[in-house]
């Protein structure tokens, strides 16, 4: 298809009647339209399109209706019905009222082109433009972030189910593209055991039955991969995307063993980043926060927390599941300047903040990154001869302990996690004498003192950033980082964030950046209608807490 510009066009003038007329107190989709106008052009996804072809219907129609069938929770064929049917979607696109609109189709082959081209990004940058030109988007304040899970489309696997699936999905791929090979390949019991879905068989209950149906259904992998991968064979087959996520289930499961297939020891699995948890949606993950395991993603809100403008979300960032929240805010803060929607103070919560991310936040972006920094759990972490009992002279590059003695020996090294740091040792004729060496080295059996430094500007961070956030005032500024999980609250009820609608990362986060785009046309909406924010719910019993007593406090006398 081809895209022909249109413009945005003025409302027709009957449209405007009617609509007044039907909705005497507006809509979102009319109020929206009212108050910052039309937020999409044509000519904003033209190098989406063709420049020959059949006419497409109006890109930026297309995205103003995927934004609002985010905002009410519609599917496909709802929000093409609301294009053909209501009054208020007509107003809000500047359509004549007979206008048929399209057909459901149309929005799905509209998503194919955002997804490839990060379109996405374009729709929720329509609406901020909008609002920044409405003086509704103000930046260099506050700004907060959190992340949330997001389920994959695809049904959670146990492990069974996982093989059995993976095995039937290459089985019908193959019979689709060579039935004639796969029919003289096919073992007879095949057709017995992979015919059906995995959740519609009944594995055994007993243990040392289900090992021996995962070892039968390894054997037939095996087998079926010893086929396809045979000289043969037709090459194509090899090229089959179900085939080759067979392939990598089967290597990440499967080994032979004296020339018997079995099934790998969980500890010879490679790390969960890489270990496919489904054949229907290869890039999702499975990973564990807390008491929450999940199969799918991972997405990061960003908005503003001002007190006089709309908590507008002007950041989404979806990754597999297996991202730490740790590595993600420089993406973030990149993100958040290419819409040039950089806040002064971000405040995100314990999951965020590193001394590496707090230095590159503000040296890199001039952004002052807040959030609870991570304790120092190790054994020689606190007391009289806890790290912070030792002064350092960084420009000489020497240490001295609380007992008086200075040592030289620095040595720049990396952790096992890969970063910079400084190890600093005391030699064995300086700890061994002092009185105080069994409780400064921390084990029975130690005979000096070790200590490891970050880098200067790091180190110096970890201190600054420990040390205040024990003050109260710094405490009552980080409520407003909760708010955040409003937003979440907000996305998931009503634009349904906690399941992808779609599969792949891709279509995963074209979706969130729709929501993020729905969200903000709901919060830009509600001071018109006068609907005011929601109010932290507290429980009945909770409002009676004595001011002077915590509910912290509270509880912890109970244990």
């Amino acid at each position: 298809m081809s895209m022909r510009p249109s413009g945005p066009g003025e409302i027709p003038a009957e449209t405007v009647r009617v609509a007044r007329a039907a909705f005497a107190k507006g809509s979102l989709a009319i109020r929206v339209r009212d108050e910052l106008g039309p937020m999409f052009r044509d000519e904003d996804f033209a190098d989406l399109f063709a420049s020959r072809g059949r006419p497409a219907w109006s890109p930026a129609g297309l995205a103003l209706v995927s934004v609002l069938q985010f905002v009410d929770g519609l599917t496909d064929r709802q929000a093409a019905e609301a294009v053909r049917a209501r009054i208020d979607f007509k107003y809000a696109l500047g359509l004549e009222l007979g206008d048929p609109g399209f057909d459901f189709s149309v929005l799905s082959e509209f998503r194919d082109r955002l997804a490839g081209a990060d379109g996405g990004r374009r729709v929720m940058d329509g609406v901020l433009v909008a609002a920044r030109e409405k003086g509704l988007l103000k930046s260099a304040g506050r700004a907060r972030t959190d992340s949330t899970h997001i389920l994959s489309s695809a049904r959670q696997l146990n492990w069974l189910e996982l093989v059995a699936e993976t095995l039937r999905s290459a089985l019908n791929a193959l019979a689709q593209a060579a039935p004639g090979w796969l029919a003289e390949a096919a073992e007879p019991d095949w057709f017995r055991h992979y015919a059906t879905r995995a959740e519609e068989s009944r594995f055994p209950k007993g243990r040392a039955r289900r090992d021996e149906v995962g070892l039968r259904i390894g054997r037939d992998g095996m087998r079926l991969l010893g086929e396809v991968f045979a000289t043969v064979a037709p090459h194509r087959l090899r090229a089959l995307d179900e085939v080759e996520i067979l392939r990598q289930v089967w290597v990440q499961h499967f080994h032979m063993v004296e020339g018997e297939v079995a099934r790998r020891d969980p500890k010879d699995r490679p790390p969960g980043m890489m270990r496919l948890v489904t054949p229907y949606d290869r890039e999702a993950r499975g990973s564990v926060k807390r008491d929450i395991m999940w199969d799918g993603y991972k997405v990061h809100l960003t908005e503003i927390c001002e007190a006089d403008a709309p908590n507008l979300i002007t950041n989404v960032a979806t990754t597999v599941a297996t991202v730490s929240d740790s590595v993600m805010s420089q993406s973030i803060h990149a993100g958040l300047a290419d819409r040039d929607c950089l806040p002064g103070e971000h405040w995100v919560d314990a999951g965020y903040p590193t001394a590496t991310q707090v230095l590159a936040a503000r040296t890199e972006h001039g952004v002052a990154l807040h959030g609870p920094m991570a304790a120092n759990t190790s054994a020689q972490s606190a007391g009289p001869y806890g790290l912070d009992a030792f002064t350092v002279d960084w420009d000489q590059q020497q240490v001295a302990c609380p007992g008086g003695v200075t040592t030289t020996q620095w040595y720049p090294r990396t952790d096992s996690k890969g970063l910079a740091v400084i190890r600093v040792r005391f030699r064995h004729s300086e700890c061994r004498p002092c009185p105080h060496r069994h409780e400064c080295v921390g084990s029975a059996t130690g005979q000096r003192r070790e200590i490891m430094l970050r880098h200067r500007e790091e180190h110096e961070i970890i201190r600054h950033s420990r040390a205040e956030q024990q003050t109260d005032a710094w405490k009552d500024r980080y409520k407003i980082r909760a708010g955040v999980e409003g937003s979440i609250s907000q996305a998931v009820g009503r634009c349904g964030l906690r399941r992808s609608r779609y599969r792949g990362l891709t279509k995963t986060s074209l979706q969130h950046q729709l929501t993020g785009a729905a969200i903000n046309l709901a919060r830009i909406d509600a001071p018109l209608t006068g609907t005011p924010r929601a109010r932290t719910r507290t429980s009945h019993f909770a409002a009676l807490c004595p001011a002077e007593m915590t509910l912290d406090g509270a509880q912890a006398g109970t244990e």
